[in-house]
């Protein structure tokens, strides 16, 4: 029986998908030459007044909304005070005492069992710019591109008991983001990352033991690892007679290990005071109405549908409501035709392997979502077989073809003609007597044997109910 109780909590970063930054009218796009998406507002020019922006606000409150949260009329900007090179202004804008959206909560399964975990606040804050050490030429250079790119950062309670519980958490909230579209979600790129407070306590112990920090987490595995080992390590401490000392700690990928990198900052250390430069932020009743009706349907409402509506398994309704697009791509293939059961096979096998290996998401693909119907419709008609469909999936995949006239222009319609096949199944039996004898004999695994050949014999097009039939009468 466990000893001790894991407590985990997630503060997650998300930036929000408008063109131009928080307080100024420089690009949010990624990727683009160091300090090219740069003005005094951003670089902290003395003088300079921050305009907020609206869109941003609007992405946020309904990020809150899809939360389950309260928003909050009235919120205020203020400024969190702190030296480090990326930070220009000295400080960066956020929202302390009154944030945007407080009190909500996401639902989620971990191992059959329904948790809810809670959300304290969410509120809107700039971006720091991007540090960039070189090794080679020992120097440091610092990129203000993304200074000023708007974030919301939503800071859960101390909720969840594993790390396979906080996983699922922040699948779940990326996927909300994801599914609202005001965050890509991308966590290589730093769009959607998170830290983790981790303690424990021995099982029963109400009060909180003394947490660490945990940074550098950029997916969804490191998350996973990075609390497995702290746990494990914080375990070891107190086995020992020791403490946990309060600390922020870096999780090394390739050592799969924690290692400490400053004491734990507490909120007073920030001198938080509200930033003289903005008003309060007042919403309109109205506004936020209209931007509760915008809310799509989420992920958790789409997976109950598609397991009520399509029959769909739990597993399968998970990973294709997973991502938006991918849900969207099985509803429109589904509405052109296709079983939703074999819709979601394919997609979960060669749709989503080529969709990896090639960086594309579903509904950029060029084989279309009646394209994947079409296919599936050749294969209940028993014009090509299963395995065909296999061989040529990558080339419909690659170049959008109609799967019926690429069929028929490469001649791979699927042999049914009983005349036509009893040739190829006479052969097999006539050159392998000895494997008909077996058969004979009690060695019915051989089928499999039989039907091979006379596939190969026919390249694969004939079909193998078919050929099934005719080895079974044949054989006695």
């Amino acid at each position: 029986m466990a000893r001790y109780e894991t407590v985990i909590g997630l503060e997650v970063h998300a930036h929000l998908r408008t063109q131009t930054k928080i307080f100024c009218g420089c690009s949010t796009h990624f990727g683009d030459a160091p300090n090219t998406n740069v003005c005094p507002v951003c670089s902290g020019m003395p003088g300079v007044l921050p305009v907020l922006n609206a869109t941003a606000v609007h992405f946020a409150v309904k990020a809150g909304l899809a939360t389950n949260c309260r928003i909050n009329p009235v919120s205020l900007f203020a400024r969190k005070n702190y030296f480090y090179p990326d930070l220009p202004k000295g400080y960066q804008i956020s929202q302390y005492e009154q944030p945007l959206c407080e009190h909500g909560h996401i639902d989620v399964t971990v191992d059959g069992k329904d948790r809810r975990i809670g959300i304290t606040r969410i509120h809107m804050e700039e971006d720091a710019g991007k540090n960039i050490h070189s090794s080679a030429e020992n120097l440091s250079f610092v990129d203000l591109n993304r200074a000023c790119v708007p974030l919301i950062e939503i800071v859960s309670e101390p909720d969840m008991r594993s790390p396979e519980e906080a996983v699922a958490y922040l699948k779940a909230l990326r996927a909300i983001l994801v599914y609202l579209d005001v965050c890509d979600g991308n966590m290589e790129e730093g769009s959607f990352r998170c830290d983790a407070n981790v303690s424990i306590r021995p099982v029963g112990q109400t009060a909180f033991g003394t947490r660490t920090e945990l940074k550098n987490l950029n997916s969804f595995r490191h998350v996973q690892k990075a609390l497995e080992y702290e746990v494990e390590r914080q375990s070891d401490l107190l086995d020992d007679g020791l403490t946990v000392t309060q600390e922020t700690r870096l999780y090394d990928v390739a050592q799969n290990a924690t290692a400490p990198m400053r004491g734990k900052e507490e909120a007073h250390d920030y001198r938080y005071f509200p930033d003289p430069d903005l008003v309060p932020l007042t919403l309109d009743p109205a506004d936020v109405a209209r931007w509760g009706a915008e809310l799509p349907e989420l992920p958790e409402a789409r997976r109950a549908r598609f397991v009520a509506d399509f029959g769909l398994s739990d597993y399968d309704a998970d990973v294709l409501t997973a991502e938006r697009d991918l849900a969207d791509y099985f509803e429109q293939t589904v509405a052109a035709g296709a079983d939703p059961k074999k819709a979601a096979n394919w997609m979960q096998g060669e749709l989503l392997r080529e969709c990896n290996a090639s960086g594309q998401n579903p509904l950029s693909c060029l084989l279309t979502p009646s394209g994947l119907a079409g296919l599936i419709r050749l294969i209940d008609d028993n014009v090509i077989s299963g395995k065909i469909a296999k061989q040529i999936f990558p080339e419909l995949f690659a170049n959008g073809a109609d799967p019926a006239d690429y069929v028929r222009q490469k001649g791979l319609v699927q042999i049914s003609d009983t005349s036509a096949l009893e040739d190829a199944v006479d052969k097999a039996l006539a050159d392998n007597p000895a494997e008909v004898e077996a058969y004979r004999g009690g060695k019915t695994k051989l089928m499999g044997f039989f039907v091979g050949q006379v596939m190969k014999a026919t390249r694969g097009q004939a079909n193998p109910a078919l050929v099934n039939e005719l080895l079974r009468k044949k054989l006695g």
